[in-house]
């Protein structure tokens, strides 16, 4: 079973002062199963590393991504449709938490590594009865 991951995760692994940091990095350390970053994830990660940690920061990053360290998403059509009903449905989910609603359907995902517990954890799946978020 594969695991999506959310801006949140990614940007833990990076920081150390990040209060998510040493979380993420024992998971990620422990996990066996597929990461999968939504192609939407990698610009806000980026961004982030960028504007708070430094270029280095934010190349390191793309290296690892460009080294299949994470297996990258395609945003389909579907999902785009998708993610005007989850958006609609709830207003205070933004649209890259909506693209990774609209992927784990899709690909029938049931975790995601999020440090995102109020976002992920109210919206209602088409496939599972919760999602499990992790860590």
């Amino acid at each position: 079973m594969a695991v999506l991951v959310d801006t949140g995760i990614l940007y833990a692994l990076a920081d150390a002062d990040d209060a998510w940091h040493e979380r993420a990095v024992e998971w990620t350390d422990e996990v066996a199963e597929l990461l999968i970053a939504p192609v939407t994830v990698l610009p806000e990660v980026a961004y982030l590393l960028h504007s708070r940690l430094g270029a280095a920061a934010e190349l390191a990053f793309v290296q690892s991504a460009a080294a299949g360290e994470l297996e990258i998403e395609p945003l389909r059509q579907q999902d785009l449709t998708r993610c005007v009903d989850v958006m609609r449905r709830y207003p205070a989910i933004g649209f890259v938490d909506a693209t990774i609603v609209a992927m784990a359907e899709r690909l029938k995902i049931e975790s995601i590594a999020t440090t995102d517990r109020r976002h992920f954890a109210m919206v209602k799946s088409r496939h599972t009865k919760g999602y499990q978020l992790v860590p």
